[in-house]
């Protein structure tokens, strides 16, 4: 799961096997594929924000299994299986997914490793997105792909709900490196720095560059990604065309309906 520093970013990795990211660079997502950023990343990617916010939905929506999709390292998949919820965690990446699994050892949880082409022959009751997974889904193919198939795996009434940053915020204004600057003086790894920078904006993409320093060795990694902004109106009208019924637009944590000056659009929506 990627979160939302306040003013800084985390990344989660593409959601389609065949995601377009920008080519001929060997940082793309590296925080999910280099062990060295694995291991930190509970550290810089803390789910304090929105883990009530998930938690509370699906105890108020009766939800029995939940399929996370992006789980990463298991922090929320965790926190809903304690809940008593039938946890399906799917997770590109393979050093998270040991990660994940190691965290909810002994707990019945059903485990895919991939995006959204490995999850077949599933039944929930409610499907998730966190970390504003939604927008590492870059090209319109494979979103509408992604939407038939979490209808696919939604029993009828089911609920689709994930969150995506409001473009009309302009959150990559924010995105510096004075402005995102961060020292964890405790980790895995040591005590390392972080800060996050825009390297373009392209229409309703941006692509940005994450930085590690770690204070001990000096050594600096970088990983590159890019993300969709897509409005409001158009991921409602996806969503409907794709089966779902939009129930409630939320523009923050704190459940305060969305509006053009909500750093949020918290989308919950049921499978018709």
């Amino acid at each position: 799961m990627g979160l939302w520093l306040m003013d800084g970013i985390c990344y989660t990795p593409p959601m389609n096997d065949d995601q377009h990211t920008p080519a001929n660079d060997d940082r793309l997502y590296s925080e999910f594929y280099d062990p060295r950023l694995v291991a930190i990343y509970d550290t810089v990617c803390p789910i304090e924000e929105y883990r009530d916010f998930y938690v509370n939905l699906a105890a108020s929506l009766g939800a029995a299994s939940i399929l996370d999709l992006g789980c990463g390292t298991g922090l929320l998949t965790y926190e809903l299986a304690t809940a008593g919820h039938r946890m399906i965690g799917v997770e590109p990446s393979a050093l998270m997914l040991a990660v994940a699994r190691q965290r909810l050892a002994g707990m019945e949880v059903q485990w895919i490793e991939g995006g959204v082409s490995a999850i077949h022959n599933v039944q929930a009751n409610l499907a998730i997105m966190t970390g504003h997974v939604a927008q590492f889904f870059h090209e319109d193919d494979d979103w509408r792909q992604a939407l038939d198939v979490f209808h696919a795996a939604l029993r009828p009434g089911g609920h689709l709900v994930f969150e995506s940053r409001n473009p009309l915020f302009q959150h990559w204004n924010q995105w510096t490196p004075e402005a995102t600057y961060r020292t964890f003086a405790e980790s895995p790894a040591g005590p390392f720095e972080y800060w996050s920078e825009v390297l373009s904006v392209t229409g309703d993409r941006v692509l940005t560059a994450l930085h590690y320093r770690f204070t001990q060795s000096g050594a600096e990694l970088v990983s590159v990604g890019e993300l969709r902004f897509r409005t409001c109106d158009e991921i409602r009208q996806s969503l409907e065309r794709a089966g779902f019924s939009v129930e409630t637009i939320y523009g923050d944590w704190d459940r305060s309906l969305s509006n053009d000056d909500s750093p949020e659009m918290i989308f919950v929506a049921r499978r018709r």
